[in-house]
């Protein structure tokens, strides 16, 4: 089609110059006196003028004629152009190329409309620009390779043009897109050492499972064929078959269009083991600290990995000096008779460098100041590899963005510069959770949960949390600075009010807590953040029937309403690579709680410490422990109201939220003084999810206790445990949790609860 139209296209203009030949050519040159111009609609005069390359004045001949038409045929907004001598008066006649009015898609599922626009506007058609049909054909092929990305290979796309008023046309694409392409099969021939079913089990690509319908790991893509295949490649190469190949791939559409057969080709090489390591090229006078750097292991197998990241970290530390162009090199020499290789790691530090611009890219909503503030890395400074890091490391720690990447610019005739561009893709930062609940005990309860911690784009973030329930009322406020100061000094308001009794009947004792609060955060280093403040709390105790023996003690030693000032202290250590779906690293929170005015005083401890270890790519190990300690002072008894609770999700699972403990004679859980929990998780790839790490199985073993007071004490005789299951989600409101457990060591009069969920915590 497209060589038909090329072909009428031709002819047309040959037509076209074949008539002007007879009407301007064949004159004798003259000098041109004025010069008009005749079918102009929405073209502007001056853009004729500018391009023809004859002026008033100018003598005009055969050859301006000729060049004339071609350089106003160029323009792309004429369909066609005559030139017509009249006298002494050139007279340049033009039809205009209609324009294109709207752009319009019918039966695209698939794809929002905003994707399909731009996709056409980057192949020259949008609304305004003149239409032609050559672009017409290539809208529809980019129509088909958007739709081919996504694995729907049967997708049609029929053009209708619908001309309107003022030479105008509408564009409507009408698509069928049909089923998605699926993969039926994949083999992988030329496998000896590792059979085929461990090889296909390291792919994200597979032949589908009842989950395929969410995580559409069986829906064929170019792009993850080729991550697989290198998947595939480490895979061999972290275990010594150096010369490991992928000879071919076959990816085969069966007439259908709907099933594909991917067939890779592979040649496996011998396992090669490592006999030395050495240095070559200069290391500026520091052999033994980049020595120290080497993670490849003589006597072991050649592996890929150790070797990358031997050589990366390498070119980091000449980074750390200013050498953003360090190249260093492994070199393999090969000893095929002993299967034994020996690496020579060459190295070209380059030229020392400093930053001159640092741009920011992608973000649509956030300021740019709550990206740069970040950095560590500063304009105008010599370039530094390990503060570059840690700035990218710090942009991806706020939680704003999915992706967050960094490119270094040589900038053009100064080779001592460099540019760094700081890419970010945005993510919805707000959560919004709703929930209603009835029983007989609590009555009709509404809880409406608002959290937007990147508001307006500005970094900080807004919390409200209101809880309707009759025996539980809440009122949360809280906003966050991240940046009270220009150092990176935080800033956090709280305000609250709640009141909790334990029926709906107005004749039963109530708790009324109302106060507010402020803390500040001050960073030590990039990964510890100190926590300092102050706040006042008035808590009432309205007496009533079932009103506690501890409670009835606290009225009669403070009076039914006592004020407390807290001053809080803590850290915390955030190590872990991510605060959504950690996989390896470490994190630990301490905080201390001391009322030393008021009526009431105490003090009150926390700590919790949590590990997580990659087992394999798919498994990883989770550990966590919180220890908490209360504790009386200025010679007064320790308030109930801040005594520890345990048991549910966060703490104990399989047991009621809240209800371990100490209890008194009207089975009132009191809570205590003291608190431990101990949890441990494996967590899986969901059967069915493939790799997807954003929905996970995981089995658990929990154990606890709450203690203290009461007449209980708080040892290793009263802990609970539980094991089971549970499923794992980043779902678009945060990490939601849904858990089955058995209790393993339980006590009479226990409260059981197997089925439990919640949204918002990894434990």
């Amino acid at each position: 089609m497209q060589l038909n139209r090329f072909r009428l296209k031709t002819l047309s203009t040959l037509v076209s110059l074949a008539f002007v030949a007879q009407s301007a050519w064949a004159v004798d040159p003259f000098t041109v006196r004025d010069i008009r111009i005749e079918g102009l609609q929405r073209v502007e005069p001056g853009t004729v003028f500018v391009s023809m390359p004859v002026r008033v004045g100018d003598t005009y001949d055969d050859d301006k004629g000729t060049a004339a038409i071609r350089a106003l045929f160029g323009l792309g907004l004429f369909k066609d152009v005559r030139i017509e001598v009249n006298g002494d008066v050139l007279v340049v006649v033009v039809e205009e190329r209609p324009t294109v009015a709207t752009v319009e898609f019918v039966g695209t599922k698939e794809f929002d409309k905003d994707v399909l626009v731009k996709s056409l506007r980057d192949v020259g058609l949008a609304d305004g620009r003149p239409f032609d049909k050559a672009q017409l054909d290539r809208a529809e092929q980019e129509l088909k390779r958007q739709y081919i990305n996504r694995s729907l290979y049967a997708a049609q796309v029929v053009t209708t043009v619908t001309p309107i008023e003022r030479n105008r046309v509408n564009l409507t694409f009408t698509v069928t897109e049909g089923e998605p392409a699926k993969i039926s099969e994949i083999h992988i021939v030329g496998n000896k050492v590792f059979n085929e079913s461990t090889l296909r089990n390291l792919f994200d690509l597979d032949t589908g499972g009842w989950l395929s319908w969410y995580t559409k790991s069986n829906r064929y893509s170019r792009a993850k064929l080729n991550a697989d295949i290198e998947t595939l490649k480490s895979y061999y190469l972290t275990r010594g078959y150096l010369e490991f190949k992928v000879e071919s791939t076959q990816v085969a559409i069966l007439p259908n269009k709907t099933d594909i057969g991917i067939t890779i080709n592979v040649t496996e090489g011998e396992r090669f083991v490592v006999s030395s390591v050495k240095l070559a090229g200069n290391y500026l006078g520091k052999d033994d600290e980049f020595k120290a750097l080497v993670a490849i292991r003589p006597g072991q197998a050649f592996n890929a990995d150790e070797v990358a990241k031997t050589t990366k970290a390498f070119t980091d530390y000449f980074g750390n000096f200013g050498y953003a162009f360090a190249r260093v090199e492994a070199k393999p020499e090969i000893d095929r008779v002993n299967n034994r290789v020996a690496l020579v790691l060459q190295a070209n530090p380059s030229r020392r460098a400093y930053v001159r611009n640092i741009n920011v890219a992608g973000n649509t909503r956030t300021r740019d100041v709550v990206v740069r503030r970040e950095f560590r890395q500063l304009e105008a400074s010599w370039y530094d590899g390990d503060k570059i890091r840690v700035s990218r490391d710090r942009v991806d720690r706020l939680g704003y963005f999915g992706d967050v990447g960094i490119e270094t610019q040589e900038v053009p005739g100064s080779p001592d510069q460099v540019d760094l561009t700081i890419s970010v893709t945005e993510k919805p930062t707000g959560s919004l959770s709703l929930g209603a609940g009835y029983s007989s005990g609590d009555g009709l309860g509404l809880s409406f949960g608002l959290k937007q911690d990147n508001a307006f784009g500005s970094g900080n973030s807004l919390g409200i949390q209101v809880n309707t329930s009759k025996i539980n009322r809440v009122v949360v406020l809280n906003t966050t600075d991240p940046y009270f100061t220009a150092d990176g000094v935080s800033r956090t308001f709280d305000v609250y009010h709640k009141t909790s009794s334990p029926y709906q009947d107005q004749d039963y004792y109530q708790l009324i807590t109302s106060g507010g609060g402020v803390r500040f955060g001050v960073p030590f280093t990039e990964i510890d953040t100190v926590f300092f403040g102050a706040g006042l709390e008035n808590t009432k105790i309205v007496p009533g029937t079932l009103l506690p023996t501890l409670y009835a003690a606290h009225i009669k030693e403070y009076g039914t309403s006592s004020l407390a000032v807290p001053f809080t202290v803590g850290w915390a250590r955030d190590s872990r690579d991510s605060s959504m779906a950690p996989t390896n690293g470490r994190f630990q929170r301490a905080n201390a709680e001391w009322s030393f005015a008021g009526d009431v005083k105490y003090l009150r401890t926390t700590y919790q410490y949590q590990q997580y270890v990659p087992l394999s790519k798919q498994y990883t190990a989770a550990f966590n422990a919180e220890l908490g300690l209360g504790s009386a002072a200025g010679g007064k008894s320790y308030p109930v109201f801040k005594n520890f609770y345990g048991g549910g999700l966060g703490s104990v699972r399989g047991f009621e939220q809240g209800s371990l403990g100490p209890r008194d004679e009207t089975d009132t859980v009191l809570g205590g003084t003291r608190k431990l929990n101990v949890n441990m998780e494996i967590l899986t790839p969901f059967p069915g999810a493939g790799n997807d790490r954003t929905l996970r199985m995981y089995g658990f073993l929990d154990a606890g206790m709450v203690g203290g007071s009461g007449g209980v004490n708080a040892n290793a005789s009263n802990l609970r445990s539980s094991v089971g299951v549970g499923i794992s989600w980043i779902s678009p409101v945060g990490p939601l949790r849904l858990a089955f457990a058995k209790p393993i060591k339980k006590f009479d009069g226990d409260k059981i609860q197997t089925m439990q969920f919640q949204i918002g915590t990894s434990f």
